[in-house]
């Protein structure tokens, strides 16, 4: 059950969210987003705000009762994603969107904000929100840490939270320990020699050692790795030759693997590297392998995740392990943290879409759990 004054915020978390949704901006570019969110928060009354890396904020709010340094914290950028929701309030920037909910997330931190600052007597030590710039890449949490604010500050505790579709709204959930993967990006080129098509034989193909190398690598997964173990290895683009009767001399294909065990992600980096190699060797061409490792493992703190599902028991449930990603991870390597998901489905209203896709929508109102667990868990760990 949602408290009344949680309730109280619907109309200012729908049109927060609006807004929000209008203006998606790529990481490190979102300057109008920052402007908004800044301006929000010194029209609460918030004196204490910090600009990071130009387009990150961070607010603290000081309690007088004594208690425990505790960061929530929301993503800010959006996809480069063509938008087909038909809304009102649909993205005025043509092939960007709010396709990740990250809209959601600024809208729930910012109901928040105006909760506490509108209920001084509910913050118990300090509380520090943080609206981070470039979780899509190139992985603006790292950014943050470096800038060393969060250990000047002294952050205990961090938490934050993600819209999730296939979820019911209403609900949250999470799991301790893993719950999202390791990523990373996989670049591999592939240089063979160009000839006549119709001489074939004079050239070597990179198209059909790409052939090879993608069926090759498929194998890892299926021989190599424990069927038990979860990961992902995907390649979603594909580019080469010049024309249609040229032997093509060079191909690009990019991917992205997910694995939870670092032992399991680095032995599928090492089978990469060395398949790639030679079976492109195979077809008389030479392969390059380039790894961008971007996220750790969502690594859950088990007592935080405990402490979650006791204050919200009404609407937790405890969910399985996603092979998606998450740069919330990287503030978990120094600081116990907590990440959970917000349910956002309803599949009356046909908000069944996935994320990443330009027709992801969701009820506002689905935002007031988040808004809800907020406030509970920040008594809970004080």
């Amino acid at each position: 059950m949602l408290a009344s004054e949680i309730i109280e915020l619907e109309s200012f978390v729908t049109q927060t969210r609006r807004d929000l949704h209008q203006i998606p901006e790529l990481g490190l570019a979102e300057k109008k987003t920052a402007a908004y969110i800044r301006q929000k928060l010194t029209e609460f009354g918030i004196q204490e705000i910090y600009e990071v890396i130009e387009t990150g904020t961070i607010a603290v709010l000081r309690g007088e009762k004594t208690g425990k340094t505790i960061a929530f914290r929301s993503d800010i950028d959006a996809l480069p994603v063509e938008e087909e929701t038909g809304v009102s309030f649909a993205s005025k920037t043509k092939g960007k969107m709010h396709a990740c909910g990250h809209d959601g997330h600024m809208a729930t931190l910012l109901a928040f904000a105006k909760y506490l600052t509108a209920h001084p007597d509910e913050i118990i030590g300090t509380v520090v929100l943080i609206f981070q710039p470039a979780e899509e890449g190139p992985g603006g949490a790292k950014l943050v840490l470096e800038t060393g604010i969060l250990q000047k500050l002294g952050v205990e505790k961090i938490v934050g939270l993600h819209v999730w579709p296939d979820l019911s709204a209403g609900k949250i959930a999470s799991r301790p320990h893993g719950l999202m993967a390791r990523n990373a990006e996989v670049t591999l080129k592939i240089k063979g020699r160009s000839s006549h098509g119709a001489q074939p034989q004079l050239g070597a193909d990179a198209i059909v050692a790409a052939g090879g190398i993608i069926s090759g690598l498929n194998s890892i997964l299926a021989k190599n790795i424990n069927p038990l173990d979860a990961v992902v290895l995907n390649f979603g683009t594909i580019h080469g030759g010049e024309a249609m009767n040229i032997v093509a001399k060079e191909v690009e294909m990019k991917g992205t693997l997910r694995a939870f065990d670092d032992r399991v992600y680095d032995e599928i980096v090492r089978r990469i590297e060395l398949l790639a190699g030679e079976i492109a060797k195979g077809y008389g061409c030479e392969a390059e392998v380039q790894f961008n490792h971007m996220y750790r493992v969502v690594d859950n703190d088990p007592e935080m995740v405990q402490i979650l599902a006791e204050t919200t028991a009404e609407y937790y449930e405890e969910t399985p392990p996603s092979l998606t990603a998450e740069d919330f991870s990287l503030y978990q390597t120094e600081i116990p943290g907590l990440f959970f998901f917000l349910g956002i489905r309803n599949e009356e209203k046909g908000y069944i879409h996935p994320l990443h896709n330009g027709k992801m929508q969701f009820d506002e109102a689905a935002l007031l759990t988040g808004v809800e667990t907020y406030v509970r868990l920040l008594k809970a760990f004080n």
